[in-house]
């Protein structure tokens, strides 16, 4: 499943030694996986073994480098977390939600989805005390692995056996496919801004950096589909497992979308397309003197020539205005969704600057159907989800 980022839980279990071949397993599924070890387990496997085999570096600390807030980014980033060895000591805490370390705070701060793969001797899996908070977690859509029945470090036999590797995979692949409810859609999106070039070194253009389509984009991926990003010179790193089409004009991005639509179930034009051009290019850069006036001619209009492709298709639009809903801006992101026959438009106030370049966002989401859904500060990567959502639920 590439494009999935798997946060890998390793608690302080002699078992540890075999979460080095369910690293390596996950990574052949074309998974991306970040280690979080406890220091329990550091007794077990150590940091460079970890670092060796998934080539990153690995997080230990809760208070290192607290100005990235690691257990919030990590717990963002990670589309879901095995925690494999789960010791009784880790299930009883993330039961009764205590985070005493950065593997637990990542937990605690998560909405992706856990599997825990205990494995620990018979007594301890069957102590009262355990099967109770195993019970929890299970209650509140924890995923949890049974532990195999065989051979234990202490010589005995019984239930508590790290699982085979294949099984913890099975059970992953299961939990992830609640979350990939895009899986089979084609969805083409637009970011960035477009460039009007005027001569060789000057062009007209926009705020725009590209980070609410390549939010969308990313999310959209991780969620199933298969995302063509149509990016008009965003200054972001192409996303592995997304395909590029890197333009720079509006004309240039009517061109590829007008060839890529039809083979796309959602349009999503989050891109801020300039509104006109100059009328004359000049091949040499113009002097000072030379520039006095500048004639302009009017930009096609993307999503009208888009319309006639509609069909069943799901058109999303975005309008940024420097007018407040009680200035008026709502009103023409309403005139822009009937106008183009839009089933979503995500309106946002960018006056003073505002919104542009920046990772949070706040508008609101218009529907066809006249319902408002208010989005209040929040990062771009949860707008992208809200609206990724509406379009799920509208596809039914």
């Amino acid at each position: 499943m590439p494009g999935l980022e798997i946060l890998l839980g390793v608690a302080g279990g002699i078992s540890a030694y075999k979460s080095c071949d369910l690293l390596r397993r996950l990574q052949d599924h074309g998974f991306s996986v970040t280690v979080v070890p406890t220091r329990a387990s550091l007794n077990f496997v150590g940091t460079a073994t970890w670092e060796a085999l998934s080539g990153r570096q690995i997080p230990t600390d809760l208070w290192n480098n607290v100005h990235e807030v690691p257990h919030v980014s990590l717990a963002k980033k990670a589309d879901a977390i095995v925690i494999a060895p789960a010791t009784a000591d880790i299930i009883g805490k993330i039961a009764h939600g205590l985070a005493d370390d950065l593997l637990t705070n990542i937990v605690i701060a998560s909405n992706s989805p856990i599997v825990v793969v205990p494995a620990m001797h018979t007594e301890m899996w069957n102590n009262a005390a355990t099967v109770s908070n195993v019970q929890t977690l299970r209650d509140r859509g924890i995923h949890v692995v049974d532990p195999d029945v065989g051979a234990l470090t202490s010589g005995d036999v019984g239930a508590g056996r790290y699982p085979d590797t294949p099984k913890i995979i099975d059970s992953l692949i299961a939990a992830l496919e609640l979350r990939l409810d895009f899986r089979g859609l084609k969805v083409l999106i637009s970011a960035g801004g477009t460039r009007e070039p005027i001569d060789p070194v000057r062009f007209i253009g926009n705020k725009s950096s590209g980070k609410q389509g390549y939010a969308l984009a990313e999310a959209a991926l991780r969620r199933g589909a298969e995302v063509t990003l149509v990016s008009a010179n965003a200054v972001l790193p192409d996303i592995p497992g997304v395909r590029m089409i890197h333009v720079g004009t509006a004309a240039e991005m009517q061109t590829v979308l007008t060839a890529e639509i039809e083979r796309a179930d959602i349009l999503i034009m989050a891109a801020a397309v300039a509104d006109a051009r100059p009328l004359n290019y000049r091949d040499i850069k113009l002097e000072k003197s030379e520039i006095s006036t500048l004639e302009l001619r009017a930009n096609p209009d993307i999503l009208a020539s888009l319309a006639p492709h509609k069909n069943s298709k799901i058109f999303v639009g975005f309008a940024a205005q420097t007018a407040g809903v009680s200035d008026g801006g709502l009103a023409k992101a309403q005139a822009k969704l009937e106008s183009k026959g839009l089933d979503f438009i995500y309106f946002n106030d960018v006056s003073d600057g505002a919104i542009f370049g920046s990772d949070e966002t706040a508008g609101t989401i218009l529907d066809a159907k006249g319902m408002r859904y208010e989005v209040p500060s929040a990062s771009k990567v949860t707008l992208a989800n809200n609206l990724l959502d509406l379009i799920r639920n509208k596809l039914g």
